[in-house]
């Protein structure tokens, strides 16, 4: 599988454990946060703007707050590629038990780092209808 796409999936697990559960270990809170840039950047479905210090804010307050949450990932596309950074854009669905799913078109801007390492630049969410 394309290397942006799989990060996009495993990011989303990471999402996926982290508010879903409630007894998730700490571990996974730090995996998903070395994944994002110090300098991440974002702009919400509802059109808020967040840094990364916002981002790893809100997860750490939202600690298993969505139990039973299913994020599904589909539609992936690369929309262009260079020696340092790719952006993709993909749909995703949020499913909570007995609610109806949130679903959203994200656009992801990926920085290459040293080792070849891929973290999350910028990402731009809008919301769709459901």
């Amino acid at each position: 599988m394309n290397r942006y796409f799989q990060e996009i999936i495993d990011a989303h697990e990471l999402i996926r454990q982290w508010l879903g559960n409630a007894q998730a270990d700490s571990i996974i809170y730090d995996q998903l946060l070395a994944r994002f840039s110090p300098n991440y950047s974002m702009v919400t479905p509802n059109g808020i703007q967040i840094n990364y210090r916002s981002l790893a804010a809100f997860f750490l307050a939202h600690a298993g707050a969505k139990p039973g949450l299913l994020i599904n990932i589909e539609n992936m596309a690369l929309i262009t590629e260079s020696p340092t950074n790719a952006t993709v854009c993909y749909q995703e669905c949020q499913k909570l038990p007995d609610h109806p799913p949130s679903l959203r078109f994200s656009t992801v801007v990926f920085e290459r780092k040293a080792h070849d390492i891929l973290v999350w630049r910028h990402l731009h969410e809008t919301a769709l209808p459901s």
